[in-house]
């Protein structure tokens, strides 16, 4: 069942990690340990369906994956395509509105064809915005916001005096969205992996020892009730 807390995060980001431990304790391939990650990134979509979340943004692939051996690369890759391929018709009909950010252009072009592709047949949903962070670094976010502030003030749009905390954040690849009130990391670990930099300054952070695969609706929910019980102040007194 649904958590019962009255509040609900509006906003939930997930750190998906553990998909290759998940395989090696099994002595399977890594890429058993990704296509194992999608069920549960199903699960989680459901889960967020159920409890009214309107965004869930997922660290699909970080922009130093690319870093990997080039055959994970390529089957990350073409699991991604397949799995936008498969969920489109799903997606539609629970409502779920797919959205991207990060260096989108750095993926291949048949995966960002069908990235296009999704995003488009989900353009009319008005339920939970699904967004996949792809080819993502916080740091590159930030570096490419200060390049697109500096274009805006060369070309006469803004004036370097009316660049604030605000102003910023509205020339990042996040600007359409409200930033995350909970940060899910699953596999224990207690870190950051250049993810949403600028866009977790307030966010409550819920860490599971869990590997992403064994991640289910049931654990979302849990991570939702603790949530729920907190106070947020925004370095503000109680």
């Amino acid at each position: 069942m649904p958590p019962t807390a009255k509040t609900v995060p509006r906003h939930i980001a997930i750190i998906m990690d553990g998909n290759g431990r998940w395989a090696k304790t099994r002595g399977l391939p890594r890429i058993k340990g990704h296509e194992a990650g999608a069920q549960a990134v199903r699960e989680c979509v459901e889960g967020c369906g159920d409890l009214k979340v309107q965004y869930l943004t997922l660290y699909a692939f970080s922009a130093e994956n690319w870093q990997r051996p080039k055959s994970e690369v390529f089957a990350l890759m073409r699991l991604l395509e397949n799995f936008l391929k498969e969920k489109t018709p799903e997606l539609v009909e629970k409502n779920v509105r797919l959205q991207a950010i990060g260096r989108l252009t750095d993926l291949p072009q048949s995966s960002q064809k069908q990235l296009h592709k999704t995003i488009e047949q989900t353009a009319g949903n008005n339920g939970l915005t699904l967004i996949l962070a792809l080819s993502y670094g916080g740091r590159l976010e930030i570096i490419d916001g200060i390049k697109s502030l500096l274009r805006a003030v060369e070309l006469g749009h803004i004036d370097k005096g009316m660049i604030d905390v605000e102003m910023f954040s509205k020339h990042l690849y996040t600007r359409y969205y409200p930033d995350p009130d909970l940060l899910i990391r699953t596999s224990g670990e207690m870190r950051l992996s250049n993810f949403l930099l600028w866009q977790l300054s307030y966010t409550e952070m819920y860490v599971t020892p869990k590997l992403w695969p064994d991640f289910t609706k049931k654990d979302l929910f849990a991570a939702v009730e603790e949530f729920g019980q907190r106070q947020r102040r925004y370095g503000a007194v109680e």
